[in-house]
């Protein structure tokens, strides 16, 4: 290697290269905080801007996830599936009204795509099925099958719609942490594994804790801390408080606290009926349609007020025009384009004919121009005779016989 060689080696590996501009991309950040609602959401839903009261609306909530977790059980499905199913209701009417989408339907979707994402699929015409028995025990009616009639095809392809709104509304966020195995892991921790008393009624208020709205407040780390402490207080089980056990998990006590009330709450509420709960829905839902036909039809006069503004000048126009062609008596003559569009449509048609009238038209077409021919013969051989006898009319009369004879001869000629 020569020394040219080598110092251009070395000034090609000093020379700094410069950095390639970089390209920003649209991100999508999936993490378990996301399901995590924020504060604003809850002061005022879809539901009580439709007008329906919080207290009608809670109801219906808890409503829909009793009705899941009894299908769950008819359907021998895990109670991760359940509680997944009851989440998703929970999220999406957050995010839609009561009002313009039936619980029991979306109910029957939420249920069905949890047990897709838990790895337990079920038929949609279990879950169907299921749900009409619930209903006629829930009525208090005969148990009969359900039928397989058009009224059925219409239900099962309002599911299948459910489940797809629903994975819409949740931006296919449908992972879930459950504080069920937290419940087993703290208590580990704590040493108290073996006491089933309290591991199973922290379990039971963590499953009653699913029809409120605190697993779209709080973490799971938090119910999991708020169920040991309300069932160790419950039954009278010290826990260490110095420090306090729920540090150790990074729980602040508030939170347990407020997740603690609202668990509480659950169990003071009266039962309400089912059937009430649709009545009054269905009045929101005749006042909600009758909204919405009157704001259509405004739109629509909106529109044809514009259309008519729109319209108003160019009929001024046409009217001038009109007035203008009036006055105008003048012949004109046809745009070029008329002419043109016409030949092409002779020339169509005349493409169009069968071969037996195109030869009746051609026969047509010859016959007339013999005879314009003769016609145009004729006339140019009198008008060179009255040329001749313009001077005496006498000569006229003299040479009749002359001008007959030859017509004649001429008419002679023709024939042969």
């Amino acid at each position: 290697m020569t020394a040219v060689q080598s110092a251009t080696k070395t000034a090609t590996t000093t020379a700094t290269v410069p950095p390639k501009p970089q390209k920003n991309y649209g991100k999508i950040v999936l993490t378990l905080y996301n399901c995590l609602l924020p504060e604003a959401v809850f002061k005022e839903t879809p539901s009580q801007a439709d007008g329906l009261d919080i207290e009608t609306e809670t109801d219906l909530r808890i409503l829909g996830c009793e009705l899941i977790q009894t299908a769950g059980i008819l359907l021998k499905l895990p109670q991760v599936a359940m509680a997944t199913g009851q989440i998703y209701l929970q999220r999406f009417y957050y995010a839609k009204s009561f009002v313009r989408y039936p619980m029991e339907t979306m109910a029957m979707g939420s249920i069905y795509l949890a047990s897709k994402v838990e790895e337990k699929p079920c038929r949609i015409r279990d879950v169907i099925n299921v749900f009409h028995h619930i209903k006629q025990v829930r009525l208090q009616k005969n148990i009969s099958p359900l039928i397989v009639d058009q009224n059925y095809i219409e239900l099962k392809n309002q599911v299948i719609k459910a489940e797809r709104r629903i994975l819409k509304e949740l931006g296919f966020c449908v992972h879930v942490k459950h504080p069920h195995k937290l419940i087993v892991v703290y208590l580990q921790l704590l040493t108290y594994e073996k006491n089933r008393q309290l591991m199973q009624m922290a379990w039971n208020y963590m499953n009653d804790a699913l029809r409120t709205d605190v697993f779209m407040r709080f973490p799971p780390e938090t119910i999991a801390c708020a169920c040991i402490y309300l069932t160790a207080r419950k039954i009278g089980l010290p826990l260490p408080n110095n420090p306090h056990w729920f540090a150790l998990f990074k729980v602040p006590e508030e939170d347990i606290r407020e997740v603690s009330i609202r668990i509480l709450q659950l169990y003071q509420r009266a039962k309400v009926n089912p059937e009430e709960l649709e009545k009054r829905i269905e009045s929101l839902k005749k006042i909600y349609q009758a909204n919405k036909h009157m704001q259509a039809q405004k739109e629509r006069e909106a529109r044809a007020n514009e259309e008519k503004k729109a319209e108003s000048p160019t009929a001024s126009t046409s009217k001038d025009v009109k007035r203008d062609s009036k006055k105008d008596k003048s012949p004109k003559t046809p745009p070029l384009s008329s002419k043109y569009h016409s030949s092409h449509k002779a020339k169509r048609d005349r493409r169009s004919r069968s071969p037996y009238d195109r030869k009746r038209e051609y026969s047509s077409k010859r016959h007339k121009s013999r005879s314009r021919e003769r016609d145009t013969d004729r006339s140019r051989e009198r008008r060179t005779e009255d040329k001749r006898n313009r001077g005496s009319s006498s000569r006229k009369y003299d040479d009749y016989d002359s001008r007959s004879k030859s017509r004649d001869n001429r008419d002679d000629k023709r024939k042969y």
